[in-house]
């Protein structure tokens, strides 16, 4: 065998033991979703007392969903989108997002959704690295967003490629601070400050910006090397977590340096084969934990599972025995 070779084989021999140490995370129930026409949910966030997701495809609203049987229904709230500001992203992969946006719908590309306490709902845009913000009364606006922070981002190896720009947000319940999660290739983690109306980088906008493959989980259908990533991000009680799908699992950081503190996994329950997708990665892209569990969405792609689900799904994990502020 060549080295390539027995490498591989030797991180396929060590990979079970490194996962056994991730606690799993018990599955309570899953719902589906009616009422999404374009599907494709890639966002959750708990608003106004109430559970709402987006579309990536949807450019004009975002969903409340009502939780009051098995299956849910999302019920949208509409609003008009001003024109996007300049992204700072390269030429080229502002022209793939236009292209795709065209052909495929959803020109702004909302990749996560968050909330404050004041009932503001915000949207964070892959095709323009942009965040646009939804008041409960009154306009929707962009965010006036320092310039800096895509420079500080595309510095530090995020923002290379297209689809693959930011996948999360988090703001926080005073509306005064905001994370963003990069998606892979590299993945990283930024934070501003609201200074009057503009957003700022208090200190370095990058606190994290990383690269690295894993071994796509036991009873994945198709299994090789994946880009680690992050496909949503959560903040709950002042600690940020991240939703990352190609290791199936949730991670607590701190917010200040985006340092890891503790992981969980949902393997368990999303491979099994009734649950599965003809992908070869992970498709969960929405995440909200609260004190008694968390809330996972799935983006299908409008692809089916094993089973024939169409509909976008949601699980509801049971919080871990020590709870999310414990040690695993």
């Amino acid at each position: 065998m060549t080295p390539r070779v027995v490498l591989l084989c030797l991180l396929l021999a060590l990979l079970p033991t490194a996962r056994a140490a991730v606690p799993e995370l018990e599955l309570l129930s899953e719902h589906p979703i009616d009422g999404m026409p374009t599907g494709n949910l890639s966002g959750l966030a708990m608003c106004r007392g109430e559970l709402w997701g987006e579309s990536d495809r949807d450019d004009d609203r975002v969903y409340r969903f009502d939780r009051s049987g098995s299956v849910w229904q999302a019920q949208p709230q509409v609003f008009n989108t001003p024109a996007a500001p300049a992204s700072g992203l390269a030429l080229d992969i502002r022209a793939a997002a236009w292209a795709a946006g065209f052909v495929r719908g959803g020109a702004h590309d909302f990749e996560g959704i968050s909330c404050d306490d004041a009932g503001n709902v915000y949207l964070v845009s892959e095709a323009h690295a942009a965040v646009l913000q939804v008041p409960a009364q009154g306009p929707a606006r962009w965010l006036d967003i320092d310039p800096a922070m895509v420079r500080q981002a595309r510095e530090a190896g995020l923002l290379q490629k297209f689809n693959a720009i930011f996948e999360g947000l988090a703001i926080s319940p005073d509306g005064n601070r905001l994370w963003l999660a990069a998606e892979r290739e590299r993945r990283g983690l930024l934070a501003l400050v609201r200074q009057g109306s503009r957003w700022e980088c208090d200190g370095p906008c990058v606190l994290l910006s990383q690269d690295s493959e894993l071994m796509a989980p036991d009873g994945l259908q198709q299994r090789f090397p994946l880009h680690v990533d992050f496909s949503d991000l959560a903040l709950y009680q002042g600690k940020l977590f991240t939703l990352e799908r190609n290791a199936y699992s949730i991670c607590r950081r701190d917010a200040q340096t985006a340092k890891v503190e503790a992981c969980w996994s949902f393997a368990a329950a999303a491979l099994v084969p009734s649950r599965q997708y003809q992908q070869p990665y992970g498709l969960t892209e929405a995440l909200v934990i609260d004190a008694s569990g968390a809330w996972v969405g799935t983006d299908n792609n409008e692809q089916p599972r094993n089973d024939g689900e169409r509909r976008p799904v949601v699980w509801r994990f049971k919080a871990p025995a020590a709870g999310w502020m414990g040690t695993p």
